[in-house]
Protein backbone atom coordinates (compact mmCIF):
# COMPACT_ATOMS: atom_id res chain seq x y z
CA UNK A 1 0.00 0.00 0.00
CA UNK A 2 2.81 2.26 0.84
CA UNK A 3 4.44 1.65 -2.66
CA UNK A 4 1.55 2.54 -4.53
CA UNK A 5 0.99 5.66 -2.78
CA UNK A 6 4.22 6.91 -3.36
CA UNK A 7 4.32 6.33 -6.94
CA UNK A 8 0.73 8.32 -7.23
CA UNK A 9 2.63 11.09 -5.24
CA UNK A 10 5.13 10.98 -7.91
CA UNK A 11 2.95 11.20 -10.31
CA UNK A 12 1.37 14.07 -9.62
CA UNK A 13 4.61 15.64 -8.56
CA UNK A 14 5.72 15.32 -12.54
CA UNK A 15 2.33 16.42 -13.80
CA UNK A 16 2.53 19.62 -11.39
CA UNK A 17 6.00 19.97 -12.86
CA UNK A 18 4.62 19.88 -16.48
CA UNK A 19 2.03 22.24 -16.02
CA UNK A 20 4.56 24.85 -14.15
CA UNK A 21 6.90 24.45 -17.15
CA UNK A 22 4.09 25.02 -19.47
CA UNK A 23 2.31 27.58 -17.61
CA UNK A 24 6.07 29.46 -17.68
CA UNK A 25 6.08 28.77 -21.56
CA UNK A 26 3.13 30.34 -21.90
CA UNK A 27 3.90 33.50 -19.67
CA UNK A 28 7.65 34.12 -20.92
CA UNK A 29 6.43 33.91 -24.48
CA UNK A 30 6.93 36.71 -26.40
CA UNK A 31 3.71 38.41 -27.63
CA UNK A 32 3.44 39.89 -31.32
CA UNK A 33 5.52 42.47 -31.98
CA UNK A 34 3.26 45.41 -33.12
CA UNK A 35 5.50 48.19 -33.94
CA UNK A 36 7.35 45.65 -36.69
CA UNK A 37 3.98 46.10 -38.77
CA UNK A 38 3.95 48.89 -41.48
CA UNK A 39 0.41 50.28 -42.81
CA UNK A 40 1.09 49.45 -46.10
CA UNK A 41 -1.44 46.41 -46.69
CA UNK A 42 -3.64 48.64 -44.94
CA UNK A 43 -3.79 52.03 -47.24
CA UNK A 44 -3.28 49.88 -50.45
CA UNK A 45 -6.84 47.76 -49.33
CA UNK A 46 -8.29 51.10 -48.92
CA UNK A 47 -7.58 52.76 -52.03
CA UNK A 48 -8.54 49.66 -53.94
CA UNK A 49 -11.44 49.74 -52.31
CA UNK A 50 -12.17 53.60 -53.04
CA UNK A 51 -10.89 53.29 -56.73
CA UNK A 52 -13.31 50.09 -56.94
CA UNK A 53 -16.66 52.48 -55.53
CA UNK A 54 -15.90 55.51 -57.56
CA UNK A 55 -16.10 53.19 -60.56
CA UNK A 56 -19.46 51.84 -59.92
CA UNK A 57 -21.57 54.67 -59.00
CA UNK A 58 -19.32 58.16 -57.81
CA UNK A 59 -19.64 57.29 -54.79
CA UNK A 60 -23.08 58.86 -55.16
CA UNK A 61 -24.76 55.96 -52.77
CA UNK A 62 -23.37 54.65 -49.47
CA UNK A 63 -22.53 51.28 -50.87
CA UNK A 64 -18.49 52.31 -51.35
CA UNK A 65 -18.25 54.14 -47.97
CA UNK A 66 -20.28 51.21 -46.09
CA UNK A 67 -17.99 48.91 -47.71
CA UNK A 68 -14.93 50.86 -46.48
CA UNK A 69 -15.96 51.25 -43.26
CA UNK A 70 -17.07 47.07 -42.66
CA UNK A 71 -13.93 46.02 -44.39
CA UNK A 72 -11.87 48.19 -42.13
CA UNK A 73 -13.66 46.92 -39.06
CA UNK A 74 -13.30 43.58 -40.06
CA UNK A 75 -9.10 44.52 -40.12
CA UNK A 76 -9.50 46.11 -36.77
CA UNK A 77 -10.90 43.28 -34.94
CA UNK A 78 -8.48 40.75 -36.65
CA UNK A 79 -5.89 42.62 -35.70
CA UNK A 80 -7.05 42.94 -32.26
CA UNK A 81 -7.97 39.52 -31.70
CA UNK A 82 -4.25 38.17 -32.09
CA UNK A 83 -2.86 40.98 -29.76
CA UNK A 84 -5.38 43.41 -28.28
CA UNK A 85 -4.32 47.21 -28.22
CA UNK A 86 -8.07 48.63 -28.58
CA UNK A 87 -11.23 47.38 -28.10
CA UNK A 88 -13.06 45.45 -30.93
CA UNK A 89 -15.99 46.36 -32.78
CA UNK A 90 -18.20 43.40 -33.99
CA UNK A 91 -15.86 40.42 -33.78
CA UNK A 92 -14.54 39.14 -29.77
CA UNK A 93 -13.02 36.09 -30.55
CA UNK A 94 -9.22 35.25 -29.91
CA UNK A 95 -6.61 33.83 -31.57
CA UNK A 96 -2.97 34.76 -30.95
CA UNK A 97 -1.28 32.51 -33.19
CA UNK A 98 -2.66 34.07 -36.44
CA UNK A 99 -0.52 36.20 -38.82
CA UNK A 100 -1.55 39.37 -38.80
CA UNK A 101 -0.70 40.09 -42.66
CA UNK A 102 -2.88 37.10 -43.31
CA UNK A 103 -5.94 38.04 -41.39
CA UNK A 104 -6.36 41.55 -42.20
CA UNK A 105 -5.71 40.56 -46.28
CA UNK A 106 -8.33 37.58 -45.72
CA UNK A 107 -10.45 39.97 -43.66
CA UNK A 108 -10.25 42.72 -46.04
CA UNK A 109 -10.78 40.41 -49.46
CA UNK A 110 -13.95 38.68 -47.88
CA UNK A 111 -15.80 41.91 -47.20
CA UNK A 112 -14.92 43.56 -50.61
CA UNK A 113 -15.95 40.26 -52.55
CA UNK A 114 -19.21 39.81 -50.65
CA UNK A 115 -20.06 43.41 -51.84
CA UNK A 116 -18.64 43.73 -55.42
CA UNK A 117 -18.75 40.01 -56.71
CA UNK A 118 -18.09 41.04 -59.88
CA UNK A 119 -14.31 42.39 -58.84
CA UNK A 120 -13.30 39.01 -57.99
CA UNK A 121 -10.12 38.67 -59.99
CA UNK A 122 -8.99 41.74 -59.23
CA UNK A 123 -9.58 41.54 -55.69
CA UNK A 124 -7.96 38.37 -55.57
CA UNK A 125 -4.75 40.07 -56.95
CA UNK A 126 -4.71 41.78 -54.36
CA UNK A 127 -5.28 39.51 -51.79
CA UNK A 128 -2.46 36.95 -53.33
CA UNK A 129 -0.04 40.27 -53.43
CA UNK A 130 0.23 40.19 -49.55
CA UNK A 131 -0.60 36.54 -48.61
CA UNK A 132 1.89 34.56 -51.32
CA UNK A 133 5.28 35.69 -49.68
CA UNK A 134 4.43 34.59 -46.07
CA UNK A 135 6.58 31.54 -44.89
CA UNK A 136 5.15 30.38 -41.45
CA UNK A 137 2.12 27.91 -43.08
CA UNK A 138 0.28 27.49 -39.68
CA UNK A 139 0.25 31.18 -38.35
CA UNK A 140 -1.27 32.13 -42.83
CA UNK A 141 -3.89 29.28 -42.13
CA UNK A 142 -4.79 30.43 -38.79
CA UNK A 143 -4.79 34.41 -39.91
CA UNK A 144 -7.09 33.39 -42.94
CA UNK A 145 -8.87 31.63 -40.49
CA UNK A 146 -9.40 34.51 -37.93
CA UNK A 147 -10.09 37.13 -41.17
CA UNK A 148 -12.73 35.36 -42.46
CA UNK A 149 -14.62 34.95 -39.42
CA UNK A 150 -13.99 38.51 -38.38
CA UNK A 151 -15.46 39.56 -41.68
CA UNK A 152 -18.16 37.57 -41.62
CA UNK A 153 -19.00 39.00 -37.54
CA UNK A 154 -19.23 42.33 -39.04
CA UNK A 155 -21.50 41.28 -42.09
CA UNK A 156 -23.80 39.41 -40.28
CA UNK A 157 -24.31 42.98 -38.25
CA UNK A 158 -24.96 44.77 -40.93
CA UNK A 159 -26.98 42.54 -43.11
CA UNK A 160 -30.46 44.19 -42.59
CA UNK A 161 -29.21 48.11 -41.95
CA UNK A 162 -31.31 49.66 -44.73
CA UNK A 163 -28.43 51.40 -46.33
CA UNK A 164 -29.87 50.96 -49.87
CA UNK A 165 -33.84 51.79 -48.64
CA UNK A 166 -36.06 54.27 -50.08
CA UNK A 167 -37.83 56.69 -48.24
CA UNK A 168 -40.98 58.80 -49.17
CA UNK A 169 -40.52 62.45 -49.42
CA UNK A 170 -43.67 65.29 -49.86
CA UNK A 171 -42.81 67.39 -51.49
CA UNK A 172 -44.25 71.21 -50.16
CA UNK A 173 -46.11 74.16 -51.42
CA UNK A 174 -43.88 76.55 -52.42
CA UNK A 175 -43.44 79.06 -49.52
CA UNK A 176 -40.61 80.95 -47.48
CA UNK A 177 -37.61 78.61 -46.39
CA UNK A 178 -39.74 75.66 -47.78
CA UNK A 179 -37.12 73.51 -49.99
CA UNK A 180 -38.32 73.58 -53.85
CA UNK A 181 -37.67 71.33 -56.57
CA UNK A 182 -34.84 73.33 -58.94
CA UNK A 183 -34.42 70.65 -61.36
CA UNK A 184 -33.01 72.39 -64.19
CA UNK A 185 -30.08 73.65 -62.05
CA UNK A 186 -29.94 70.12 -60.28
CA UNK A 187 -29.99 68.09 -63.72
CA UNK A 188 -32.14 65.66 -61.69
CA UNK A 189 -35.36 64.35 -63.44
CA UNK A 190 -38.50 66.10 -62.28
CA UNK A 191 -39.79 65.28 -58.58
CA UNK A 192 -36.42 63.70 -57.87
CA UNK A 193 -34.78 64.51 -54.37
CA UNK A 194 -31.83 62.97 -53.40
CA UNK A 195 -30.89 61.51 -49.83
CA UNK A 196 -34.43 60.88 -48.19
CA UNK A 197 -33.15 57.33 -47.60
CA UNK A 198 -30.02 57.93 -46.00
CA UNK A 199 -31.50 59.75 -43.01
CA UNK A 200 -33.15 56.59 -42.41
CA UNK A 201 -29.98 54.08 -42.58
CA UNK A 202 -28.65 52.31 -39.47
CA UNK A 203 -26.17 54.18 -38.50
CA UNK A 204 -22.91 52.24 -37.21
CA UNK A 205 -21.86 54.30 -34.16
CA UNK A 206 -25.00 56.75 -32.92
CA UNK A 207 -27.63 55.25 -30.90
CA UNK A 208 -29.95 56.73 -34.50
CA UNK A 209 -30.39 58.70 -36.54
CA UNK A 210 -31.59 61.82 -34.99
CA UNK A 211 -29.06 61.80 -31.79
CA UNK A 212 -28.18 65.24 -32.62
CA UNK A 213 -30.52 67.27 -33.32
CA UNK A 214 -29.09 70.60 -35.19
CA UNK A 215 -31.07 73.86 -33.59
CA UNK A 216 -33.42 75.43 -36.05
CA UNK A 217 -31.85 77.45 -39.48
CA UNK A 218 -33.27 81.54 -38.43
CA UNK A 219 -36.28 82.74 -39.41
CA UNK A 220 -36.53 84.26 -42.61
CA UNK A 221 -37.42 88.10 -41.80
CA UNK A 222 -34.41 87.68 -39.37
CA UNK A 223 -31.46 89.73 -39.26
CA UNK A 224 -29.20 86.82 -39.50
CA UNK A 225 -30.68 85.46 -42.37
CA UNK A 226 -30.52 88.45 -44.13
CA UNK A 227 -26.95 89.07 -43.81
CA UNK A 228 -26.54 85.06 -44.74
CA UNK A 229 -28.66 86.19 -47.78
CA UNK A 230 -26.73 88.43 -49.14
CA UNK A 231 -23.54 87.03 -48.48
CA UNK A 232 -24.17 84.30 -50.60
CA UNK A 233 -25.86 86.31 -53.24
CA UNK A 234 -22.68 88.43 -53.52
CA UNK A 235 -19.77 85.83 -52.60
CA UNK A 236 -21.28 82.67 -54.51
CA UNK A 237 -22.57 84.59 -57.51
CA UNK A 238 -20.97 82.98 -60.81
CA UNK A 239 -19.18 86.25 -61.60
CA UNK A 240 -18.23 88.11 -58.02
CA UNK A 241 -16.81 91.35 -57.31
CA UNK A 242 -16.05 90.07 -53.97
CA UNK A 243 -15.11 87.04 -53.30
CA UNK A 244 -10.95 86.34 -53.87
CA UNK A 245 -9.15 84.44 -56.07
CA UNK A 246 -8.26 82.31 -53.09
CA UNK A 247 -11.71 81.79 -52.17
CA UNK A 248 -12.63 80.67 -55.19
CA UNK A 249 -9.96 77.97 -55.44
CA UNK A 250 -10.84 76.88 -52.26
CA UNK A 251 -14.94 76.66 -52.75
CA UNK A 252 -13.99 74.10 -56.29
CA UNK A 253 -10.51 72.43 -54.58
CA UNK A 254 -13.07 71.14 -51.93
CA UNK A 255 -15.66 69.73 -53.97
CA UNK A 256 -14.50 66.40 -53.82
CA UNK A 257 -16.68 64.07 -51.67
CA UNK A 258 -15.50 63.80 -48.53
CA UNK A 259 -15.27 59.81 -48.36
CA UNK A 260 -12.65 60.27 -50.50
CA UNK A 261 -10.40 63.13 -49.96
CA UNK A 262 -9.93 62.48 -46.27
CA UNK A 263 -9.29 58.56 -46.99
CA UNK A 264 -6.69 59.76 -49.09
CA UNK A 265 -5.25 62.27 -46.59
CA UNK A 266 -5.66 59.64 -44.47
CA UNK A 267 -3.60 57.34 -46.44
CA UNK A 268 -0.35 60.09 -46.74
CA UNK A 269 -0.54 61.16 -43.33
CA UNK A 270 -0.55 57.23 -41.69
CA UNK A 271 2.59 56.42 -44.22
CA UNK A 272 4.45 60.20 -43.27
CA UNK A 273 3.77 59.65 -39.29
CA UNK A 274 4.68 55.82 -39.41
CA UNK A 275 1.64 54.42 -38.36
CA UNK A 276 1.61 50.64 -37.05
CA UNK A 277 -0.41 48.15 -38.53
CA UNK A 278 -2.94 48.48 -35.50
CA UNK A 279 -3.00 52.33 -35.40
CA UNK A 280 -3.35 52.69 -39.05
CA UNK A 281 -6.55 49.91 -38.91
CA UNK A 282 -7.91 51.52 -36.31
CA UNK A 283 -7.68 55.04 -38.05
CA UNK A 284 -9.61 53.89 -41.19
CA UNK A 285 -11.73 51.69 -38.94
CA UNK A 286 -13.29 54.71 -36.91
CA UNK A 287 -12.88 57.55 -40.05
CA UNK A 288 -15.08 55.51 -42.26
CA UNK A 289 -17.72 54.60 -39.82
CA UNK A 290 -17.62 58.48 -38.73
CA UNK A 291 -17.79 59.67 -42.22
CA UNK A 292 -20.97 57.13 -42.36
CA UNK A 293 -22.08 58.19 -39.48
CA UNK A 294 -21.62 61.67 -40.31
CA UNK A 295 -24.24 61.34 -43.80
CA UNK A 296 -27.20 59.70 -41.31
CA UNK A 297 -27.20 62.01 -39.27
CA UNK A 298 -26.60 65.26 -41.02
CA UNK A 299 -29.35 63.66 -43.62
CA UNK A 300 -32.12 63.47 -40.88
CA UNK A 301 -31.31 66.58 -40.10
CA UNK A 302 -31.46 68.01 -43.41
CA UNK A 303 -35.21 65.91 -44.26
CA UNK A 304 -36.44 67.12 -40.85
CA UNK A 305 -36.23 71.08 -41.48
CA UNK A 306 -36.49 70.85 -45.13
CA UNK A 307 -34.90 74.41 -45.82
CA UNK A 308 -34.37 75.71 -48.90
CA UNK A 309 -31.32 76.83 -51.09
CA UNK A 310 -29.96 80.03 -51.97
CA UNK A 311 -30.74 79.38 -56.03
CA UNK A 312 -34.26 79.04 -54.57
CA UNK A 313 -34.40 81.91 -51.77
CA UNK A 314 -32.28 84.15 -54.11
CA UNK A 315 -34.40 83.80 -57.50
CA UNK A 316 -37.71 84.15 -55.36
CA UNK A 317 -36.89 86.81 -52.75
CA UNK A 318 -39.59 88.91 -53.32
CA UNK A 319 -41.84 86.66 -52.19
CA UNK A 320 -39.71 85.85 -48.58
CA UNK A 321 -42.35 88.19 -46.69
CA UNK A 322 -38.54 90.07 -45.45
CA UNK A 323 -38.00 93.57 -47.08
CA UNK A 324 -34.42 93.62 -46.90
CA UNK A 325 -33.51 90.64 -49.06
CA UNK A 326 -33.63 91.54 -52.75
CA UNK A 327 -34.74 88.94 -56.05
CA UNK A 328 -32.28 88.40 -58.91
CA UNK A 329 -33.97 86.36 -60.98
CA UNK A 330 -30.68 85.30 -63.23
CA UNK A 331 -28.96 84.61 -60.05
CA UNK A 332 -26.07 81.44 -60.58
CA UNK A 333 -23.45 80.27 -58.51
CA UNK A 334 -19.96 79.84 -58.93
CA UNK A 335 -19.87 76.32 -60.38
CA UNK A 336 -24.09 76.85 -61.87
CA UNK A 337 -24.73 73.63 -60.14
CA UNK A 338 -26.84 73.06 -56.68
CA UNK A 339 -27.48 69.59 -55.45
CA UNK A 340 -30.64 68.14 -54.80
CA UNK A 341 -31.18 67.63 -51.51
CA UNK A 342 -32.51 70.53 -48.59
CA UNK A 343 -29.88 72.93 -47.38
CA UNK A 344 -29.76 73.05 -43.50
CA UNK A 345 -27.34 72.15 -42.42
CA UNK A 346 -23.98 71.22 -44.87
CA UNK A 347 -23.41 67.75 -45.26
CA UNK A 348 -19.76 68.93 -46.20
CA UNK A 349 -19.56 70.51 -43.42
CA UNK A 350 -20.84 67.72 -40.92
CA UNK A 351 -19.12 65.12 -42.90
CA UNK A 352 -15.52 66.50 -42.69
CA UNK A 353 -15.38 67.99 -39.66
CA UNK A 354 -16.32 64.67 -37.92
CA UNK A 355 -13.54 62.94 -40.31
CA UNK A 356 -11.20 65.96 -39.46
CA UNK A 357 -11.54 64.99 -35.56
CA UNK A 358 -10.95 61.23 -35.49
CA UNK A 359 -7.59 61.88 -37.65
CA UNK A 360 -6.61 64.48 -34.99
CA UNK A 361 -7.06 61.20 -32.69
CA UNK A 362 -6.08 58.37 -33.89
CA UNK A 363 -3.09 60.01 -35.30
CA UNK A 364 -2.13 60.61 -32.17
CA UNK A 365 -0.92 63.96 -32.84
CA UNK A 366 -4.02 66.56 -31.82
CA UNK A 367 -5.71 69.34 -33.44
CA UNK A 368 -3.00 71.36 -33.14
CA UNK A 369 -1.02 69.72 -36.73
CA UNK A 370 0.09 71.02 -39.63
CA UNK A 371 -0.74 69.11 -43.01
CA UNK A 372 -0.66 69.58 -46.56
CA UNK A 373 -3.84 67.96 -48.28
CA UNK A 374 -4.32 67.21 -52.24
CA UNK A 375 -7.01 67.32 -54.55
CA UNK A 376 -5.99 66.84 -58.40
CA UNK A 377 -9.44 67.17 -60.03
CA UNK A 378 -13.11 68.14 -59.24
CA UNK A 379 -16.39 68.01 -61.06
CA UNK A 380 -16.74 70.84 -63.35
CA UNK A 381 -20.34 71.44 -62.29
CA UNK A 382 -22.76 68.58 -60.65
CA UNK A 383 -21.38 64.61 -60.23
CA UNK A 384 -21.66 63.20 -63.88
CA UNK A 385 -19.79 66.05 -65.38
CA UNK A 386 -15.93 66.46 -66.65
CA UNK A 387 -13.21 66.65 -64.38
CA UNK A 388 -11.14 69.95 -64.10
CA UNK A 389 -7.44 69.87 -62.95
CA UNK A 390 -7.10 71.81 -59.71
CA UNK A 391 -4.33 74.18 -59.67
CA UNK A 392 -2.71 74.41 -57.56
CA UNK A 393 -3.97 71.26 -56.24
CA UNK A 394 -2.74 71.25 -52.68
CA UNK A 395 -3.96 73.47 -49.91
CA UNK A 396 -2.09 74.10 -46.27
CA UNK A 397 -3.44 73.63 -42.76
CA UNK A 398 -2.41 74.72 -39.31
CA UNK A 399 -4.73 72.31 -37.49
CA UNK A 400 -7.30 69.48 -38.64
CA UNK A 401 -10.54 71.88 -37.29
CA UNK A 402 -9.07 74.86 -39.61
CA UNK A 403 -9.32 72.20 -42.08
CA UNK A 404 -13.01 71.04 -41.40
CA UNK A 405 -13.75 74.93 -41.04
CA UNK A 406 -12.30 75.89 -44.60
CA UNK A 407 -14.03 72.68 -46.18
CA UNK A 408 -17.69 73.83 -44.42
CA UNK A 409 -17.36 77.47 -45.37
CA UNK A 410 -16.05 76.95 -48.68
CA UNK A 411 -19.81 76.06 -49.89
CA UNK A 412 -20.27 79.75 -49.34
CA UNK A 413 -18.36 80.78 -52.01
CA UNK A 414 -19.49 77.91 -54.02
CA UNK A 415 -23.02 79.50 -53.77
CA UNK A 416 -24.60 76.68 -52.48
CA UNK A 417 -25.17 77.04 -48.68
CA UNK A 418 -25.50 79.76 -46.51
CA UNK A 419 -23.17 80.40 -43.95
CA UNK A 420 -25.15 79.18 -41.06
CA UNK A 421 -25.67 75.87 -42.78
CA UNK A 422 -22.19 75.80 -42.43
CA UNK A 423 -21.31 76.53 -39.50
CA UNK A 424 -24.07 74.28 -37.96
CA UNK A 425 -22.90 71.43 -39.85
CA UNK A 426 -19.49 71.95 -38.67
CA UNK A 427 -20.85 72.00 -35.06
CA UNK A 428 -22.69 68.91 -35.54
CA UNK A 429 -19.93 67.05 -37.40
CA UNK A 430 -17.76 68.11 -34.07
CA UNK A 431 -20.37 66.30 -31.84
CA UNK A 432 -20.21 63.45 -33.99
CA UNK A 433 -16.38 63.20 -34.12
CA UNK A 434 -16.30 63.39 -30.52
CA UNK A 435 -18.81 61.01 -29.73
CA UNK A 436 -16.91 58.14 -31.70
CA UNK A 437 -13.58 59.23 -30.42
CA UNK A 438 -14.94 58.49 -27.04
CA UNK A 439 -17.13 55.67 -27.39
CA UNK A 440 -15.55 53.24 -30.12
CA UNK A 441 -12.37 51.76 -30.74
CA UNK A 442 -10.44 52.83 -27.18
CA UNK A 443 -7.10 52.04 -26.12
CA UNK A 444 -7.04 48.91 -23.84
CA UNK A 445 -5.49 50.32 -20.63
Amino acid sequence: MKTKISLQKSALLIVSSVIVILLSCVSTSKSVQIDTYDAEIITSWNQKVIEIAEAEDRLLTLKGLRTLSMMHVAMHDALNAIEPKYTNYSYQGKTPNADPISSVAQAAYEVAVNQYPDKRNELQGELDKWLLNLDNVDSKNAGIILGKSAASSILNKRQKDKWNGEASYTWHPMGPGVYAEFNEHSGTPEGFVFGAGWAAAEPFLLEGQAQFRSPPPPKINSKEYTKAFNEVKEYGRFQSNLRTQDQAHLAMWWKDFVESSHNRLARELVLKEKLNLWDATRTFALLNMTIYDAYINVFDNKFYYNHWRPYTAIRWAENDENTDTKPDSDWNNLHKHTYAFPSYPSAHGTTSVAAMAVLANTLGKGNDYKFVMTTDKVNKDGPFSEKIIMNPNTRSFNSFSEAGMEASISRVYLGIHFRYDSEKGYALGSKIGKYANENFLKPIQ
